[in-house]
């Protein structure tokens, strides 16, 4: 109940960004979300076709990784990277060892009316977990691993970042939209207030 009055407030707000701001693509995202937390598809599907019809365009997640001087970025699903292969092996193998330590993907933060499965599959592409398996492909202990992603982290892949940290014995660096946090043994600077 509390949580349902808390959405509307925020759809209310969102409402009025929209119509102060109706060029900003954030303002129909943070919309959109609200009605993909309700699973509200209509609604969804509704913002995105207006998104486009009045050419509103919103920047998609990327994470960059700076490797021997050159910076590498991802974006969700990117297949455009030319060790990609490699560092799918590196990413599948690094999901496999999350799984067996328990974690369950959380997958409330995929707000795309999609099943379980293809909820899951979604997660596992996210930028920063490209830009994490190339670290890992990449660079040896003890170096740190610095990843910036130019929005937040959703809440799956701020934990698997941090099991990843401890299974791999990797310090992992992280510059996102709000904060740095500094992944290390299992645990995150943040203390997980992100």
């Amino acid at each position: 109940m509390q949580k349902d009055r808390c959405q509307d407030k925020v759809e209310k707000i969102a409402k009025q960004l929209l119509e102060l701001e109706p060029h900003n693509g954030e303002n129909y995202v943070l919309l959109s979300n609200i009605y993909a937390l309700r699973s509200q598809w209509d609604k969804v599907s509704s913002m995105r076709k207006l998104m486009k019809e009045i050419g509103v365009k919103v920047v998609p997640g990327c994470s960059s990784i700076e490797i021997g001087g050159f910076v590498h970025e991802f974006v969700v699903g990117d297949e455009s990277h030319p060790e990609i292969k490699q560092i799918r092996l590196v990413l599948r193998e690094m999901l496999r060892r999350v799984r067996l330590c328990g974690h369950r993907p959380s997958t409330s933060s995929v707000l795309h009316d999609l099943d379980e499965e293809a909820k899951v599959g979604a997660l596992g592409e996210h930028s920063e977990r490209l830009a994490i398996a190339f670290g890992l492909l990449k660079t040896q202990p003890p170096e740190a691993i610095r990843i910036v992603k130019n929005l937040r982290f959703c809440d799956d892949c701020h934990e698997v970042t941090k099991i990843v940290s401890k299974v791999y014995g990797r310090e992992i660096i992280a510059r996102d939209r709000v904060r740095f946090h500094r992944f290390v043994n299992g645990s995150c600077s943040c203390n997980d207030f992100w």
